[in-house]
């Protein structure tokens, strides 16, 4: 080759590498979804810098400026009002405050030694005289009655009783169900009692731990803790000690209760609520599409996770102190939000309707974060056609994908049943719309609802939940379909129609079993004084068919006040088929009384 041949053909090669550098800036990442890059964000936001990505914490600030980041580089909208961030507050915790003390007549109790407030405890002074009142139950059953107060006058007395029951440890006891202290402070309460007082079983050493219980209002009565050596001390002038006690009543499983004469406790109770600021991360891709642009597809997935775990916090290993990545749950929902944003946008002039981007907080709070959209959307709910969710798509096995909410649209299941074809993986449809993630809040506002999940394992919750487990290319796959799906929802011309499908209501904090249901699906991040109606559950349920409406405040049943969550799931639990009672609530500002059959 000579000299000119050479010249000509390095100069082409300059042209056409100068070409390809300038259409790789211009393009940057690949538009398509791909293992690397789902792998770069998985192990970004499980990465030990991120401290687990509990709300609040820098770990979870410095998430919510990656997702922002990554966002805006894909050329996507803010979609909160002209900001990616919807922010909102939580409670995450309780603690002591303002000027506590106790004493039993002249003798001062010091805090956190001898006696400690519970979470539930109301604030302020209370002052008056002691009644024991055995296990602080009051059971009216056909097959099961004791009564700890037959016969003793509590009405303005604190009322002294034992922790558990007497079949403590045997979780399919009959007396299970009340000996929740909670419970326990509310018979009190409807006994008349001005506070209750708490002593231990012999098998129990420690003070009870003040922990934050979502959904407690602190609005009851006053409730403490008794030490084993104040306890002793304070029933040993009456001839009983905590062990006599507690054998003799479960010998004879019959009630002892006594007037403790003579005895004063003055309390005054200051707990103070911790609040975080967490908030959702929001993006638009906005249709160009005039009549179709004002509805909207919502891809969504939960960015938090439980921190360093911890008493209380949804950890499986809870006494084990350690940064719990979130790989799984839910790095790689998150990791999947992004890329199918970025994908999204690229599509943009093909699409119909608009696209809403939404990475949740707060998800293992009880999907506070999705709660706070749905109360607080940044348009309007019945303009979102679907909701589509992923939580956990980072483990598939078997070959097996798991979608909830098919039968909440009846184009769900055709649609999935054509996009399923050719790919290396099954599908395992499920009908109800219920579900343990964000899309649960969108499916009690009547918004068609699909959860994508891969299943549980056993580092779910864990300190071990890392990057190295994740099934990438199961992932990817994953990823692909929800794709689709979106995609295609975008652009056909009649909108999924929403279907009931199961129930609205999840299952009780308690456990408990109840012998009615209400038909209702109570808000558990309310703030109102009472229970807020989220949703009617059941429409030919006996709340529907009193009357009860969505955002009505449930203050009182039967007669007997509903301060919270709590109060309220005790109540029903005294419900009993057949009755019809009266159930008093709040609505817009004005008080009104239903009656209630069951």
């Amino acid at each position: 080759m000579n000299d000119n041949n050479r010249a000509l053909y390095l100069f082409a090669f300059i042209i056409a590498l100068g070409g390809l550098l300038v259409q790789t800036k211009k393009t940057g990442p690949s538009s398509e979804i791909t293992n690397n890059e789902i792998m770069g964000h998985i192990r970004y936001l499980s990465h030990e810098n991120r401290s687990g990505r509990h709300p609040g914490t820098r770990g979870s600030r410095d998430v919510i400026a990656y997702l922002i980041k990554q966002l805006k580089s894909y050329g996507v909208r803010p979609g909160a009002n002209n900001s990616f961030i919807q922010p909102f507050d939580i409670t995450t915790g309780i603690g002591l405050g303002g000027d506590n003390y106790a004493l039993i007549d002249e003798d001062s109790l010091e805090i956190e030694q001898e006696y400690i407030p519970l979470s539930f405890s109301s604030n302020g002074e209370t002052v008056g005289g002691l009644v024991f009142a055995g296990y602080g139950f009051n059971i009216d059953e056909e097959s099961l009655r004791w009564n700890d107060y037959d016969g003793l006058d509590v009405n303005g007395k604190w009322a002294v009783v034992m922790r558990h029951s007497p079949e403590r440890g045997n979780n399919h006891s009959p007396y299970s169900s009340y000996s929740p202290l909670h419970k326990k402070m509310l018979v009190a309460r409807d006994k008349g009692a001005i506070g209750i007082v708490f002593i231990s079983q012999i098998e129990d050493s420690s003070l009870y731990p003040l922990n934050y219980v979502a959904g407690y209002n602190n609005v009851g009565i006053p409730a403490i803790h008794l030490s084993n050596k104040v306890a002793d001390k304070l029933l040993g002038g009456f001839g009983w000690s905590r062990q006599s006690l507690q054998e003799t009543m479960n010998r004879s499983l019959e009630s002892i209760n006594f007037d403790i004469r003579g005895k004063t406790l003055k309390t005054n109770i200051g707990l103070k609520h911790i609040k975080t600021r967490a908030a959702n991360v929001i993006g638009e891709i906005r249709s160009g599409n005039r009549e179709y642009r004002d509805e909207y597809v919502v891809v969504g997935a939960h960015f938090d996770h439980v921190g360093k775990g911890g008493p209380g916090s949804g950890s499986r290993k809870p006494d084990q102190d350690a940064i719990h990545p979130g790989a799984d749950d839910n790095a790689s929902g998150t990791a999947g939000l992004l890329e199918i944003a970025q994908k999204l946008a690229t599509q943009k002039s093909k699409l119909k309707r608009s696209v809403l981007l939404i990475g949740f907080d707060a998800e293992e709070k009880g999907l506070l974060g999705a709660k706070n959209f749905v109360k607080n959307p940044t348009v309007e709910i019945d303009k979102i056609i679907t909701m589509i969710n992923m939580d956990m798509i980072g483990r598939m096995k078997d070959s097996t994908v798991t979608v909830g909410g098919v039968g909440t649209s009846s184009v769900f299941e055709p649609l999935l049943d054509s996009l399923r074809s050719g790919r290396g993986f099954n599908l395992s449809m499920s009908k109800p719309g219920l579900g343990p993630s964000d899309h649960a809040a969108f499916y009690s506002d009547d918004v068609p609802v699909l959860f994508f999940f891969s299943g549980f394992h056993n580092e779910y919750h864990t300190p071990d939940d890392t990057w190295k487990h994740i099934n990438l290319q199961g992932t990817t796959d994953i990823v692909n379909l929800v794709y689709d799906v979106a995609y295609h929802l975008t652009r056909v011309t009649r909108a999924p129609v929403f279907s009931e499908a199961g129930p609205k209501q999840a299952g009780t904090a308690t456990g408990r079993r109840f012998k009615v249901t209400f038909g209702i699906m109570p808000s558990y991040g309310s703030i109102e004084v009472g229970v807020e109606v989220d949703a009617i559950s059941k429409m030919d349920g006996p709340a529907s068919r009193a009357g009860i409406k969505k955002g009505d405040i449930i203050k009182s049943i039967d007669g007997k006040p509903i301060k919270d969550i709590y109060e309220y799931m005790d109540r029903l639990g005294d419900l009993k088929r057949g009755m019809t009672v009266s159930v008093s609530i709040e609505r817009d500002g004005e008080e009104m009384t239903l009656d209630v059959s069951f």
